[in-house]
């Protein structure tokens, strides 16, 4: 007989938020690339919560222009955008977002997820570890609204169907 347990609430869960509370995040924790605002853009946001605190967010969001300017086969009707990944300590990006590709990514219905990661602050190791592949290198201009000087970045991909060939990989 198995014992009478007493019902406890879970001590981590990955759900849906707002994206005013995702970016409030990322202001919190410094994000380098700052809030996520993408005009009419489509997005998904989910946090990583730990006993009621959020601890790491992945923003999601529709591609900015048609296509992957390196890459233009994947476009905003295949192709969906981990546009921010952010944690409140070193480690939980790792966890944010295996969860991310794990449940969320899937459900989204795309065949491929990207990311644009930052070449000069970060060496790669969250998407590599995570399964992605780095298949290009992209500088983005000027941004026309803020004015910061574009930054250079890596393209990582991740297919859906990981068996599927890498023809988008240089």
């Amino acid at each position: 007989m198995i014992a009478e347990q007493t019902l406890i609430q879970p001590m981590v869960t990955f759900e849906p938020v707002q994206l005013a509370y995702a970016n409030e995040m990322l202001s919190i924790w410094g994000h380098k690339m700052g809030a996520c605002v993408r005009g009419n853009a489509r997005g998904w946001s989910h946090a990583l919560i730990h006993e009621g605190n959020p601890v790491a967010v992945c923003i999601t969001a529709t591609l900015i222009r048609d296509a992957v300017g390196n890459a233009p086969g994947l476009n905003r009707t295949n192709t969906i955008e981990l546009a921010r990944l952010c944690a409140s300590r070193s480690g939980l990006c790792r966890v944010a977002i295996r969860l991310w590709r794990e449940f969320v990514f899937p459900a989204l219905g795309y065949e491929y997820a990207i990311s644009y990661q930052d070449a000069d602050i970060h060496n790669g190791n969250t998407y590599r570890f995570d399964g992605w592949q780095r298949i290009a290198r992209s500088r983005s201009g000027t941004d026309s609204r803020s004015g910061r000087t574009g930054r250079d970045k890596w393209v990582w991909l991740y297919p859906r169907d990981p068996l599927r060939p890498k023809e988008f990989i240089k």
